[in-house]
Protein backbone atom coordinates (compact mmCIF):
# COMPACT_ATOMS: atom_id res chain seq x y z
CA UNK A 1 0.00 0.00 0.00
CA UNK A 2 1.38 3.86 -1.02
CA UNK A 3 2.12 6.21 2.08
CA UNK A 4 -0.60 8.35 0.54
CA UNK A 5 -3.33 5.77 0.80
CA UNK A 6 -2.47 5.03 4.07
CA UNK A 7 -2.39 8.36 5.26
CA UNK A 8 -5.64 8.49 3.59
CA UNK A 9 -7.04 5.41 5.02
CA UNK A 10 -5.74 7.01 8.71
CA UNK A 11 -7.63 10.14 7.69
CA UNK A 12 -10.97 8.79 7.03
CA UNK A 13 -10.40 6.45 10.68
CA UNK A 14 -9.22 9.57 12.70
CA UNK A 15 -5.97 10.46 12.79
CA UNK A 16 -6.39 12.41 15.98
CA UNK A 17 -7.10 9.09 17.72
CA UNK A 18 -3.45 8.18 17.19
CA UNK A 19 -2.69 10.97 20.01
CA UNK A 20 -2.48 9.79 23.35
CA UNK A 21 -5.24 10.60 25.70
CA UNK A 22 -4.55 13.00 28.35
CA UNK A 23 -5.82 13.25 31.96
CA UNK A 24 -6.15 16.61 33.36
CA UNK A 25 -5.62 17.43 36.91
CA UNK A 26 -8.61 19.52 37.19
CA UNK A 27 -10.77 16.74 37.37
CA UNK A 28 -10.03 16.84 40.79
CA UNK A 29 -11.51 19.53 41.07
CA UNK A 30 -14.48 19.28 38.98
CA UNK A 31 -15.53 16.35 41.16
CA UNK A 32 -14.99 18.11 44.32
CA UNK A 33 -17.48 20.91 43.04
CA UNK A 34 -20.14 18.06 42.22
CA UNK A 35 -19.03 16.35 45.17
CA UNK A 36 -19.88 19.54 47.59
CA UNK A 37 -22.93 20.41 45.30
CA UNK A 38 -24.24 16.75 46.11
CA UNK A 39 -23.23 16.93 49.55
CA UNK A 40 -25.06 20.26 50.17
CA UNK A 41 -27.97 19.48 48.09
CA UNK A 42 -28.36 16.01 47.98
CA UNK A 43 -25.06 21.20 34.12
CA UNK A 44 -23.57 22.25 37.34
CA UNK A 45 -22.90 25.70 37.47
CA UNK A 46 -26.91 26.15 36.69
CA UNK A 47 -27.40 23.57 39.66
CA UNK A 48 -25.19 25.52 41.87
CA UNK A 49 -27.00 28.90 41.88
CA UNK A 50 -30.35 27.60 42.09
CA UNK A 51 -29.17 25.97 45.44
CA UNK A 52 -27.00 28.49 46.92
CA UNK A 53 -30.36 31.08 45.50
CA UNK A 54 -32.71 28.25 47.86
CA UNK A 55 -30.14 28.25 50.60
CA UNK A 56 -30.70 31.77 51.01
CA UNK A 57 -34.08 32.79 50.75
CA UNK A 58 -34.95 29.75 53.39
CA UNK A 59 -33.34 32.31 55.79
CA UNK A 60 -35.48 34.87 55.20
CA UNK A 61 -38.61 33.04 56.19
CA UNK A 62 -37.11 32.83 60.10
CA UNK A 63 -35.06 36.70 60.47
CA UNK A 64 -36.99 38.26 62.54
CA UNK A 65 -36.25 41.29 61.86
CA UNK A 66 -37.33 41.37 58.60
CA UNK A 67 -40.59 41.31 59.59
CA UNK A 68 -41.62 38.86 57.29
CA UNK A 69 -44.18 36.69 59.37
CA UNK A 70 -47.31 36.78 57.40
CA UNK A 71 -44.75 35.61 54.41
CA UNK A 72 -42.26 33.38 55.74
CA UNK A 73 -44.09 30.24 54.61
CA UNK A 74 -43.49 31.41 51.34
CA UNK A 75 -40.14 32.30 51.58
CA UNK A 76 -39.43 28.58 52.82
CA UNK A 77 -41.49 26.80 50.62
CA UNK A 78 -39.62 29.21 47.12
CA UNK A 79 -36.28 28.55 48.99
CA UNK A 80 -36.81 24.75 49.28
CA UNK A 81 -38.59 24.55 45.71
CA UNK A 82 -35.61 26.07 44.18
CA UNK A 83 -33.18 23.21 45.86
CA UNK A 84 -34.99 20.90 44.94
CA UNK A 85 -34.91 22.10 41.01
CA UNK A 86 -31.10 21.83 41.44
CA UNK A 87 -31.15 18.59 42.36
CA UNK A 88 -32.30 16.39 39.59
CA UNK A 89 -29.40 18.75 37.53
CA UNK A 90 -26.51 17.82 39.73
CA UNK A 91 -27.56 14.19 40.98
CA UNK A 92 -27.35 12.79 37.66
CA UNK A 93 -23.92 14.30 36.89
CA UNK A 94 -21.34 11.73 38.32
CA UNK A 95 -21.32 9.14 35.58
CA UNK A 96 -20.82 12.16 33.00
CA UNK A 97 -18.42 13.91 34.60
CA UNK A 98 -16.43 10.33 35.44
CA UNK A 99 -17.39 9.50 31.73
CA UNK A 100 -15.95 12.46 30.46
CA UNK A 101 -12.96 13.75 32.49
CA UNK A 102 -11.49 10.75 34.01
CA UNK A 103 -9.72 7.44 32.23
CA UNK A 104 -11.25 4.54 32.68
CA UNK A 105 -9.66 2.78 36.11
CA UNK A 106 -10.91 5.84 37.73
CA UNK A 107 -14.33 6.12 36.27
CA UNK A 108 -15.65 3.73 39.01
CA UNK A 109 -13.87 5.71 41.93
CA UNK A 110 -14.79 9.39 40.67
CA UNK A 111 -18.24 7.72 40.52
CA UNK A 112 -18.25 6.78 43.92
CA UNK A 113 -17.06 9.82 45.36
CA UNK A 114 -19.88 11.98 43.77
CA UNK A 115 -22.37 9.85 44.60
CA UNK A 116 -21.85 9.28 48.19
CA UNK A 117 -21.55 12.44 48.70
CA UNK A 118 -25.07 12.66 48.90
CA UNK A 119 -25.61 10.35 51.95
CA UNK A 120 -23.07 11.99 53.43
CA UNK A 121 -24.70 15.61 53.24
CA UNK A 122 -27.70 13.74 55.14
CA UNK A 123 -25.17 12.56 57.60
CA UNK A 124 -23.75 15.22 58.65
CA UNK A 125 -26.98 17.04 58.50
CA UNK A 126 -28.91 14.58 61.12
CA UNK A 127 -25.68 14.90 63.28
CA UNK A 128 -25.27 18.41 63.06
CA UNK A 129 -29.08 19.64 63.28
CA UNK A 130 -29.76 18.43 67.12
CA UNK A 131 -26.54 20.17 67.81
CA UNK A 132 -27.40 23.81 66.43
CA UNK A 133 -31.16 23.61 67.37
CA UNK A 134 -31.29 22.81 71.08
CA UNK A 135 -34.05 25.13 70.98
CA UNK A 136 -36.28 26.71 68.72
CA UNK A 137 -34.77 29.97 68.49
CA UNK A 138 -31.65 28.21 67.05
CA UNK A 139 -33.31 27.31 64.14
CA UNK A 140 -31.74 31.10 61.59
CA UNK A 141 -28.59 30.14 62.48
CA UNK A 142 -29.01 25.92 61.35
CA UNK A 143 -30.20 27.38 58.05
CA UNK A 144 -27.26 29.97 57.59
CA UNK A 145 -24.56 26.98 58.80
CA UNK A 146 -26.54 25.16 55.93
CA UNK A 147 -26.08 28.22 53.57
CA UNK A 148 -22.36 28.02 53.90
CA UNK A 149 -21.94 24.69 51.24
CA UNK A 150 -24.08 25.85 49.10
CA UNK A 151 -22.74 29.58 48.55
CA UNK A 152 -18.95 28.06 48.60
CA UNK A 153 -20.12 25.93 45.34
CA UNK A 154 -21.56 28.04 43.71
CA UNK A 155 -18.88 30.66 43.60
CA UNK A 156 -16.15 28.14 42.96
CA UNK A 157 -18.32 26.27 40.32
CA UNK A 158 -19.08 30.07 38.55
CA UNK A 159 -15.19 30.91 38.47
CA UNK A 160 -13.26 27.43 38.17
CA UNK A 161 -15.70 25.76 36.05
CA UNK A 162 -14.99 27.23 32.19
CA UNK A 163 -15.58 24.12 30.29
CA UNK A 164 -17.61 20.90 29.73
CA UNK A 165 -15.35 18.23 28.82
CA UNK A 166 -11.34 18.61 28.54
CA UNK A 167 -9.20 19.29 25.76
CA UNK A 168 -7.92 15.86 25.12
CA UNK A 169 -10.21 12.84 26.27
CA UNK A 170 -8.66 11.21 29.05
CA UNK A 171 -10.75 7.49 27.13
CA UNK A 172 -11.27 5.91 24.19
CA UNK A 173 -15.04 6.26 24.76
CA UNK A 174 -14.63 9.74 25.73
CA UNK A 175 -13.61 10.69 22.03
CA UNK A 176 -16.98 10.45 21.24
CA UNK A 177 -18.86 11.59 23.77
CA UNK A 178 -21.82 12.95 21.80
CA UNK A 179 -24.96 10.76 22.64
CA UNK A 180 -27.93 9.89 21.49
CA UNK A 181 -30.88 12.39 21.44
CA UNK A 182 -32.85 12.49 24.68
CA UNK A 183 -36.26 10.76 23.44
CA UNK A 184 -33.87 8.00 20.93
CA UNK A 185 -31.70 7.19 24.00
CA UNK A 186 -35.01 6.74 25.72
CA UNK A 187 -36.38 4.46 22.90
CA UNK A 188 -33.44 2.48 23.16
CA UNK A 189 -33.36 1.62 27.10
CA UNK A 190 -37.03 0.47 26.71
CA UNK A 191 -35.80 -1.67 24.07
CA UNK A 192 -32.82 -3.01 26.77
CA UNK A 193 -33.67 -6.02 28.51
CA UNK A 194 -30.55 -6.26 31.05
CA UNK A 195 -30.83 -2.29 31.49
CA UNK A 196 -34.90 -2.55 32.43
CA UNK A 197 -34.29 -5.72 34.74
CA UNK A 198 -31.32 -3.24 36.41
CA UNK A 199 -33.22 -0.45 36.54
CA UNK A 200 -35.88 -2.43 38.45
CA UNK A 201 -33.47 -4.09 40.72
CA UNK A 202 -31.43 -1.23 41.59
CA UNK A 203 -34.34 1.29 41.44
CA UNK A 204 -36.58 -0.58 43.85
CA UNK A 205 -33.06 -1.27 46.45
CA UNK A 206 -32.59 2.44 46.74
CA UNK A 207 -36.05 2.49 47.15
CA UNK A 208 -35.67 0.21 50.02
CA UNK A 209 -33.11 1.85 51.36
CA UNK A 210 -35.21 5.56 51.74
CA UNK A 211 -37.54 3.16 53.47
CA UNK A 212 -35.65 1.84 55.97
CA UNK A 213 -33.61 4.95 56.71
CA UNK A 214 -37.02 6.99 57.46
CA UNK A 215 -39.04 4.14 59.44
CA UNK A 216 -36.20 3.21 61.51
CA UNK A 217 -37.00 4.93 64.44
CA UNK A 218 -40.83 3.92 63.76
CA UNK A 219 -39.26 0.53 63.51
CA UNK A 220 -37.32 0.11 66.84
CA UNK A 221 -39.31 2.60 69.23
CA UNK A 222 -41.96 -0.24 69.56
CA UNK A 223 -39.69 -2.60 71.25
CA UNK A 224 -38.20 0.08 73.51
CA UNK A 225 -35.52 1.26 71.84
CA UNK A 226 -34.62 4.68 72.35
CA UNK A 227 -34.44 7.66 69.18
CA UNK A 228 -30.49 8.30 70.40
CA UNK A 229 -30.23 4.37 69.34
CA UNK A 230 -32.31 5.08 66.44
CA UNK A 231 -30.23 7.74 65.37
CA UNK A 232 -26.94 5.71 65.96
CA UNK A 233 -28.04 2.82 63.75
CA UNK A 234 -28.90 5.15 60.89
CA UNK A 235 -25.25 6.31 61.69
CA UNK A 236 -23.83 3.27 61.32
CA UNK A 237 -25.74 2.41 58.00
CA UNK A 238 -24.84 5.08 56.29
CA UNK A 239 -21.05 5.41 58.05
CA UNK A 240 -20.25 1.79 57.03
CA UNK A 241 -21.99 2.40 53.32
CA UNK A 242 -19.49 5.02 52.68
CA UNK A 243 -16.80 2.55 53.56
CA UNK A 244 -18.08 -0.22 51.51
CA UNK A 245 -18.60 1.72 48.53
CA UNK A 246 -15.25 3.30 48.77
CA UNK A 247 -13.67 -0.04 49.24
CA UNK A 248 -15.98 -1.89 46.32
CA UNK A 249 -15.17 1.22 44.02
CA UNK A 250 -11.35 0.90 44.25
CA UNK A 251 -11.87 -3.06 43.53
CA UNK A 252 -13.87 -2.78 40.30
CA UNK A 253 -11.68 0.29 38.98
CA UNK A 254 -8.82 -2.43 38.96
CA UNK A 255 -11.05 -5.85 37.87
CA UNK A 256 -13.47 -4.21 35.99
CA UNK A 257 -15.81 -7.05 37.67
CA UNK A 258 -18.85 -4.74 37.32
CA UNK A 259 -21.68 -7.81 37.25
CA UNK A 260 -20.35 -9.78 39.72
CA UNK A 261 -19.33 -7.24 42.62
CA UNK A 262 -22.79 -5.97 42.37
CA UNK A 263 -24.59 -9.51 42.53
CA UNK A 264 -22.46 -10.95 45.39
CA UNK A 265 -23.25 -7.09 47.22
CA UNK A 266 -26.93 -7.55 46.71
CA UNK A 267 -27.10 -11.01 47.80
CA UNK A 268 -25.06 -10.12 50.83
CA UNK A 269 -27.98 -7.26 51.48
CA UNK A 270 -30.83 -9.08 51.60
CA UNK A 271 -29.57 -11.98 54.09
CA UNK A 272 -28.58 -8.45 56.10
CA UNK A 273 -32.46 -6.98 55.62
CA UNK A 274 -33.43 -10.56 56.62
CA UNK A 275 -31.15 -10.57 60.00
CA UNK A 276 -32.56 -7.30 60.59
CA UNK A 277 -36.26 -8.12 59.91
CA UNK A 278 -35.91 -10.84 62.98
CA UNK A 279 -33.45 -9.06 65.17
CA UNK A 280 -35.58 -5.90 65.82
CA UNK A 281 -38.50 -8.24 66.68
CA UNK A 282 -36.70 -8.66 69.87
CA UNK A 283 -36.03 -6.33 72.88
CA UNK A 284 -32.26 -5.84 74.76
CA UNK A 285 -30.49 -6.89 71.23
CA UNK A 286 -28.60 -3.53 70.74
CA UNK A 287 -25.22 -5.06 69.60
CA UNK A 288 -26.66 -7.60 67.13
CA UNK A 289 -29.25 -4.66 65.55
CA UNK A 290 -26.32 -2.30 65.41
CA UNK A 291 -23.98 -4.90 63.56
CA UNK A 292 -26.87 -5.63 61.25
CA UNK A 293 -27.25 -2.49 60.54
CA UNK A 294 -23.90 -1.55 59.67
CA UNK A 295 -23.41 -4.68 57.25
CA UNK A 296 -26.95 -3.31 55.33
CA UNK A 297 -25.26 -0.37 54.75
CA UNK A 298 -21.57 -1.75 54.00
CA UNK A 299 -23.17 -4.11 51.28
CA UNK A 300 -26.19 -2.07 50.24
CA UNK A 301 -24.71 0.88 49.64
CA UNK A 302 -21.64 -0.24 47.94
CA UNK A 303 -24.23 -1.02 44.86
CA UNK A 304 -25.23 2.25 44.25
CA UNK A 305 -22.09 3.61 42.55
CA UNK A 306 -21.02 0.36 40.63
CA UNK A 307 -24.34 0.09 39.30
CA UNK A 308 -24.79 3.79 38.01
CA UNK A 309 -21.44 2.56 36.24
CA UNK A 310 -22.79 -0.47 34.76
CA UNK A 311 -26.25 0.90 33.86
CA UNK A 312 -23.83 3.06 31.53
CA UNK A 313 -22.07 0.07 30.12
CA UNK A 314 -25.52 -1.95 29.51
CA UNK A 315 -26.75 0.64 27.30
CA UNK A 316 -24.01 2.60 26.01
CA UNK A 317 -24.25 4.62 23.43
CA UNK A 318 -26.95 5.89 25.31
CA UNK A 319 -25.83 9.34 26.94
CA UNK A 320 -24.46 8.49 30.77
CA UNK A 321 -27.49 10.99 32.14
CA UNK A 322 -30.24 9.95 30.87
CA UNK A 323 -29.22 5.91 31.77
CA UNK A 324 -28.31 7.06 35.15
CA UNK A 325 -31.31 9.62 35.30
CA UNK A 326 -34.40 6.91 34.35
CA UNK A 327 -32.87 4.60 36.78
CA UNK A 328 -33.50 7.36 39.59
CA UNK A 329 -36.60 8.29 38.82
CA UNK A 330 -37.76 4.37 38.71
CA UNK A 331 -36.29 4.57 42.60
CA UNK A 332 -38.57 7.26 43.56
CA UNK A 333 -41.72 5.42 41.90
CA UNK A 334 -40.45 2.26 43.66
CA UNK A 335 -40.06 4.24 46.96
CA UNK A 336 -43.14 6.15 46.92
CA UNK A 337 -45.42 2.79 46.01
CA UNK A 338 -43.08 1.10 48.97
CA UNK A 339 -43.44 3.40 51.95
CA UNK A 340 -47.16 3.35 51.41
CA UNK A 341 -47.30 -0.68 51.14
CA UNK A 342 -45.19 -0.45 54.46
CA UNK A 343 -47.51 1.74 55.98
CA UNK A 344 -50.41 0.31 54.98
CA UNK A 345 -49.10 -3.16 57.15
CA UNK A 346 -48.80 -2.36 59.69
CA UNK A 347 -50.87 -3.02 62.99
CA UNK A 348 -52.55 -0.94 66.13
CA UNK A 349 -51.27 -2.10 69.11
CA UNK A 350 -52.13 -1.58 72.64
CA UNK A 351 -50.02 0.97 74.77
CA UNK A 352 -46.48 -0.52 75.79
CA UNK A 353 -45.23 0.90 78.81
CA UNK A 354 -41.85 -0.34 77.24
CA UNK A 355 -42.43 1.04 74.21
CA UNK A 356 -40.49 4.49 73.83
CA UNK A 357 -42.89 5.70 70.36
CA UNK A 358 -44.39 9.05 70.29
CA UNK A 359 -47.67 8.15 70.55
CA UNK A 360 -51.15 9.15 68.54
CA UNK A 361 -54.69 8.01 69.44
CA UNK A 362 -54.89 4.87 68.03
CA UNK A 363 -51.43 3.72 70.46
CA UNK A 364 -48.12 1.92 68.75
CA UNK A 365 -47.60 0.73 65.93
CA UNK A 366 -46.42 -3.00 65.36
CA UNK A 367 -43.90 -3.15 62.37
CA UNK A 368 -43.13 -7.20 62.14
CA UNK A 369 -44.97 -7.61 59.40
CA UNK A 370 -43.37 -4.78 57.43
CA UNK A 371 -40.13 -5.47 58.15
CA UNK A 372 -40.27 -9.27 57.06
CA UNK A 373 -42.02 -7.89 53.79
CA UNK A 374 -38.95 -5.68 53.16
CA UNK A 375 -36.49 -8.42 53.93
CA UNK A 376 -38.65 -10.93 51.61
CA UNK A 377 -39.08 -8.12 48.66
CA UNK A 378 -35.30 -7.37 49.02
CA UNK A 379 -34.22 -11.17 49.11
CA UNK A 380 -36.77 -11.54 45.64
CA UNK A 381 -34.80 -8.73 43.78
CA UNK A 382 -31.67 -10.28 44.93
CA UNK A 383 -32.10 -13.52 43.49
CA UNK A 384 -34.19 -11.97 40.49
CA UNK A 385 -30.97 -10.09 39.69
CA UNK A 386 -28.84 -12.83 40.15
CA UNK A 387 -30.81 -15.45 38.05
CA UNK A 388 -31.37 -13.10 35.32
CA UNK A 389 -29.44 -9.90 35.16
CA UNK A 390 -26.54 -10.70 32.04
CA UNK A 391 -24.89 -8.33 29.76
CA UNK A 392 -22.18 -7.41 27.77
CA UNK A 393 -19.46 -4.47 28.64
CA UNK A 394 -20.57 -2.11 25.52
CA UNK A 395 -18.85 0.80 26.55
CA UNK A 396 -15.43 -1.18 27.62
CA UNK A 397 -15.94 -3.18 24.32
CA UNK A 398 -15.48 0.11 22.42
CA UNK A 399 -12.86 1.03 23.86
CA UNK A 400 -11.06 -2.00 23.44
CA UNK A 401 -11.99 -1.88 19.89
CA UNK A 402 -10.43 1.47 19.30
CA UNK A 403 -7.77 0.54 21.02
CA UNK A 404 -6.90 -2.74 18.46
CA UNK A 405 -7.92 0.39 16.03
CA UNK A 406 -5.60 2.65 17.07
CA UNK A 407 -2.54 -0.13 17.71
CA UNK A 408 -3.38 -1.41 13.84
CA UNK A 409 -3.58 2.83 12.67
CA UNK A 410 0.40 2.88 14.52
CA UNK A 411 1.23 -0.59 12.46
CA UNK A 412 0.27 0.76 9.69
CA UNK A 413 2.09 4.22 10.39
CA UNK A 414 5.68 2.48 10.72
CA UNK A 415 5.17 0.08 7.89
CA UNK A 416 5.32 3.25 5.82
CA UNK A 417 8.11 3.81 3.92
CA UNK A 418 9.88 6.75 4.32
CA UNK A 419 10.21 9.41 1.16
Amino acid sequence: MEGSEVASLLGERGLGRLAQFKTYRRRWFLLAVVSLLNCSNAMVILSAWLNMMGSVIRIFSVLKFLGLDSQSYWYLFTGQCLCALAQPLIIFSPTKLAALWFPDHQRATANMIASMSNPLGILIANVLSPALVPEGKHIPLMLGVYAIPAVTACAVATVGIHEKVPPTPPSASATKSSSQPFLTGLKMLLRNKPYIILAVCFGGGIGMFTCFSALLEQILCEKGYSNEFAGLNGALFTVCGLLGAFLLGLYVDRTRKFIESTKICFCLSALASIMFAVTSRFRHRAITLAITSSLFGFFGFAIYPIAMELAVECSYPVGEGTSTGLIFVASQIEGVILMILLQALTVHVSEDPSSTCALDQDGALDWTTPVLVLAGLCSAMACFYVIFFHTDYKRLHAETNSGDLVKAEDTATANIPEA
